[in-house]
């Protein structure tokens, strides 16, 4: 294996650094399998439901237990990177998602998914920062690393397409569990080899974890996102949704009070001061937002609307793929050439057009595939997965190697709080058709904002 040298300042001698090719390549597969996790019970889970005997509160909860976990402790896993060192965060949540991941395989009943699910997310939340942080140390570089970002940004979006794609397809052909083998195979094939292809990582020495303020911003997140989850099977005003939400309001107040007053603050409040960085955490929310939107309703559509098959609505998202990933392969480019404000603006521009077009004219039952859902699944996803990997070139442009974990934790928080706030606001709208619109305003506001931030 071809490698580079750096220098050891304790020995004194040149040692080989692993080659950043391998590198980038195994990390960037273990980022695909992190977000094909998230999607991969959407398509399939009313047969997960027929099976299990479960009631639409129940899959919901199974569905969104993965990710509730995930979003909750990004924050903690991204300051765990940064205090222990990437490589070995990301192995200890490699392990727990492994060992999660086969329990969920093999569960032999609703309980143990459940819950198989929740530590699933748990691994995760370990696993996605630390990866970034080993990131920046196989491109020490700012320029590599930028470039490193912008293809990184890409491939976030690719894995959760993935996971719904090959999902339906999966669970058509065989069964559904054979779409949890997948994240197994994976996090077991990382874990052999990443002592080869991963260089070390140093810890963050005399840091503390602020363990009040990693609690607080867990419990406040996750409750927060619990309620928001509970919001498509009851009443905003019902005490199933009012509890967790106002719970977890009270707590992550709680927590912004509690960080002011730490020497070492679990999220330093000054992170997010950059105007541009703050601006590109919303447009990763909103971008992954606007695609788990379109496929949450869209899946839904098809199958109870115009009495689709799993295989057939899989089928359907087949040229959404296909753009996110001509798009996700020239993005890296166009943000060398124009910059990523540029083209954070115009992905922007560009996914709230799609998204306009799937709302007036996709939902139409008279229309067909190819007038009215095909121009938005081909624009959406190019305007998405370009605007996506330039606004993660911002959310961590400028960033101290110190704080990689950090800024890993922000942004895959914002990438997992985005659908979750905004499908459970715009459910509230009503229709599906004004869902995705007020989502495509949303977008185009964004666009906007980021067309006149300097």
């Amino acid at each position: 294996m071809t490698g580079t040298q750096s220098w050891n300042s304790t020995t004194g001698v040149a040692s080989a650094r692993p080659a950043p090719g391998p590198a980038f390549a195994l990390l960037g597969i273990v980022q695909m399998s992190l977000l094909f996790t998230l999607t991969s019970l959407v398509v399939p889970l009313p047969r997960i439901g027929h099976e299990f005997s479960l009631d639409r509160t129940d899959l919901i909860l199974l569905s969104s237990a993965y990710g509730l976990a995930f979003s909750g402790l990004l924050l903690f896993g991204g300051r765990a990177a940064d205090r222990f060192g990437g490589r070995r965060a990301l192995t200890a949540g490699l392990l727990v998602f492994t060992a999660a991941s086969l329990a969920a395989l093999l569960a032999p009943g609703p309980g143990t998914l459940l819950a198989a699910r929740f530590a699933q997310g748990a691994g995760a939340a370990l696993a996605a920062p630390a990866a970034m942080a080993v990131l920046r140390a196989v491109f020490p570089q700012p320029a590599a690393y930028g470039r490193a970002m912008a293809t990184w940004g890409g491939l976030s979006v690719i894995g959760a397409t993935a996971g719904h794609l090959l999902s339906g397809v999966i669970s058509a052909l065989a069964s559904w569990r054979l779409a949890l083998a997948v994240p197994v195979v994976v996090a077991a094939l990382a874990l052999a080899l990443a002592p080869r292809l991963l260089p070390t990582t140093p810890a963050g020495t005399g840091r503390s974890l602020d363990l009040p303020g990693a609690l607080l911003s867990t419990a406040g997140i996750t409750l927060a996102s619990y309620g928001l989850v509970l919001t498509e099977a009851r009443a905003w005003e019902s005490a199933a949704v009012l509890v967790p939400l106002l719970a977890g309001a009270a707590l992550f107040t709680a927590f912004l009070i509690v960080e002011r007053q730490r020497r070492d603050p679990l999220l330093p409040l000054g992170f997010l001061r950059d105007r541009r960085r703050a601006l590109a955490l919303v447009a990763v929310g909103l971008t992954a937002a606007g695609t788990a939107t379109t496929f949450t309703l869209l899946s839904l559509h098809l199958q109870q609307e115009r009495g689709w098959s799993a295989l057939a609505t899989s089928t359907g998202f087949v040229p959404f793929a296909v753009a996110l990933l001509v798009s996700g392969r020239t993005a890296g480019p166009l943000i060398a050439r124009y910059g990523a404000p540029a083209v954070t603006t115009a992905g922007l521009a560009v996914a709230s057009t799609g998204l306009a077009l799937i709302a007036l004219m996709g939902l139409a039952p008279h229309n067909s595939y190819a007038y009215g859902l095909l121009p938005g699944l081909l624009l959406l996803p190019a305007g998405a997965a370009a605007g996506f990997a330039a606004a993660s070139v911002l959310a961590t442009d400028g960033v101290e190697p110190r704080q990689t974990g950090l800024a890993g934790g922000v942004m895959n928080t914002a990438m997992e709080l985005g659908p979750t706030v905004v499908l459970a606001a715009l459910l509230t709208l009503g229709s599906d058709s004004t869902s995705l619109a007020a989502t495509a305003v949303l977008l185009a506001v964004a666009a906007f904002i980021s067309l006149r931030t300097k």
